[in-house]
């Protein structure tokens, strides 16, 4: 009688390096982000402090961010005071509130502060809120 040799069955294996560096890929990445290495979009601004500041979670909100310098941005975007009302607008959705909420410098005066909010007003947005911190 004859015998054939029988290939021996290879056993399945779990590859694991190719696991190691995906998973140092995404280390790496979460360390820059949480060392802000990697820069956010919009103006960086120290928010003034307030004992009684309450979280604001709206459905639909624009966050415009007033900038030392004469900088203002709606939702990351540079937009001048004269067009704060048409980049609104665009953001806005058809029969719903939109809820805005002023991100200002502490260092920002007074007067720039109430010029944005003059100008929200009179296009028509009665949602407005002022960004804070804790103290």
């Amino acid at each position: 009688m004859r015998s054939w040799d029988e290939p021996k069955k290879r056993k399945a294996r779990v590859e694991i390096i190719p696991m190691i560096d995906v998973m140092m890929f995404l280390l790496v990445f979460f360390v820059l982000i949480s060392l802000n290495v990697i820069p956010a979009l919009g103006l960086k601004t120290h928010l003034p402090s307030s004992a009684s500041s309450q979280e604001l979670k709206p459905k639909s909100k624009a966050v415009i961010t007033i900038g030392l310098h004469d900088t203002l941005q709606v939702d990351g975007t540079d937009t001048p005071l004269n067009g704060l009302i048409a980049s609104l607008h665009k953001i806005k959705k058809d029969g719903e509130l939109l809820n805005v909420v002023v991100n200002s410098d502490r260092g920002v005066e007074v007067q720039r502060l109430v010029d944005v909010m003059d100008v929200l007003k009179q296009g028509g947005f009665e949602s407005i809120a002022i960004a804070t911190r804790k103290p």
